[in-house]
Parts: structure tokens; sequence; C-alpha cells
């Protein structure tokens, strides 16, 4: 599925209180690959920002006065993030707000647009419960620089959460990450994703020689004098030798 990395700054906390997006940007995700397609708008929201939103982004009022209106720009929201996988840190403000402004210009809400919303804040909180999982935590921890990260901004976030989710969920294809120098830049090759999907054909097999064999059946020897039967490889390899149900 085409995954897009999605981040907005606003004006305060609470759109219900009147607060809007000033800034938003999508950076697009396919095959695992960060592309160079990405979507990057400011916003008049017609209002200040608070005192504390503002020295988060330093978008001053002056400066978006001169930017479109939202509804000027949901189209292009809409046509980029249509049917793809979303990645929002902390998903539920992000779209909370989303929600707020195609609200306000009679559209469809967001979770009806996108094919689908992933939190990448839930799935950090998972794989590293008790610590710190800001963005700036996990530039630290996968040691993605963000050294030029002063001020938060809606695309520079969004390309440094593309890095992180994308080291973060590197074990999900680990058969596709390393492939040789033969075969790294051969279309299909190495096993990696080709057109129509994944390749299976060009996954390398390696043949077992008869010293790995002999340290197999060594080692299989042993589950069997701790279990005082054939273990469940050697069961599966003869069925008759499997224990008969219980009568």
């Amino acid at each position: 599925m085409r995954q897009i990395v999605l981040d907005t700054e606003t004006t305060g906390l609470e759109p219900d209180q009147g607060h809007r997006v000033v800034e938003l940007a999508c950076v697009e995700i396919v095959s695992r690959q960060v592309t160079n397609r990405h979507l990057h708008l400011y916003l008049n929201p017609d209002r200040d920002s608070d005192p504390e939103a503002l020295q988060v982004h330093g978008l001053t009022t002056e400066f978006l006065s001169g930017h479109p209106r939202f509804p000027e720009v949901a189209g292009q929201l809409m046509d980029f993030v249509r049917d793809a996988e979303v990645i929002i840190h902390n998903a539920a403000f992000d779209v909370k707000f989303l929600n707020a402004e195609l609200n306000r210009a009679k559209l469809p809400p967001f979770t009806e647009i996108c094919g689908k919303i992933t939190d990448s804040l839930l799935v950090a909180r998972e794989m590293f419960p008790g610590k710190r999982n800001n963005l700036d935590a996990l530039c630290e921890r996968f040691g993605i620089s963000n050294a030029h990260r002063k001020l938060h901004g809606a695309l520079l976030d969004s390309e440094l959460l593309g890095e992180v989710w994308l080291a973060m969920t590197r074990g999900q294809d680990s058969l596709l990450d390393e492939p040789s120098d033969d075969t790294a830049h051969a279309p299909g090759a190495g096993g990696r994703a080709v057109q129509g999907g994944f390749d299976a054909a060009h996954l390398p097999i390696i043949q077992v020689d008869a010293q790995a064999m002999q340290a197999h059946e060594a080692y299989l020897d042993g589950l069997d004098k701790a279990a005082g039967k054939p273990c469940l490889w050697r069961r599966i390899d003869t069925p008759a030798e499997v224990d008969a149900p219980a009568q």
C-alpha cells in the first residue's frame, strides 16, 4: 500500500476553541522507499497563534496572512492522501484538526478519504514501553540526525518521521533489506519487491552440505534425549511415530 507520512502545525491545542491548522505536510513512501513526491502547504488561519504554539513553530500571523485558506487547498490534500495508509505521530491530535478543517469546508472527514491511519506514537510505545517516544527521542534512538530541527516544521518533521518509521518497521521486510552486490540493482532481483508485488522466485537458495546435516542430526539427537521421545521435527518427518490420540 502507498504510505503517506503527515504532520501539521496549529495555532493552539483545541479546534473546538477555534484553533486552526497553519502548516500541513505529506511525504510519500512507496515500496518502503521515500519518493520525490510531497505536499507542503502554509495556511492562513484568520487568527493569531497562541504564544506557546508560536514558540513551537515560529509561523507569525503576518507571514501566514499571505497564504491560502484551508478550503482553497483542501482538494490538494484529499488527492494526495486518497486511499493511502497515512502515518501520523500522535494521530488523534492531527486528525481532530483535519476533521475540523474539512467539516468547515463541508467535506468528508479525513478517515473517509485515506485508506488507513497508523499512529506511529502508539507503535513506538509498544516497542519501547516506559521510554520517551517523541520524534526527537526516536531520532536519537535510531541514529537519525535532527540537528537542523530548531523549530517544529511540518515538512521537516514529516521527513524525519518517514526515516524513523522505516527504521522502526525494518524487521517487517528483513528478507528485502540486504540484496547481494550482484543483484542489488537488477529489477526484481535479490528478493526485492517488483512490479505487481513480491517476487519470491528470486530469493537465493542455499544448499545444505553434509557437515551441516550432521550437526543438525546431532542437535535433534539431543532434543530426543531431553524429551525422552522423538522431537516434533522427527515426528512430523515420520507420521507413524506421532503419538496416538487419547481414547
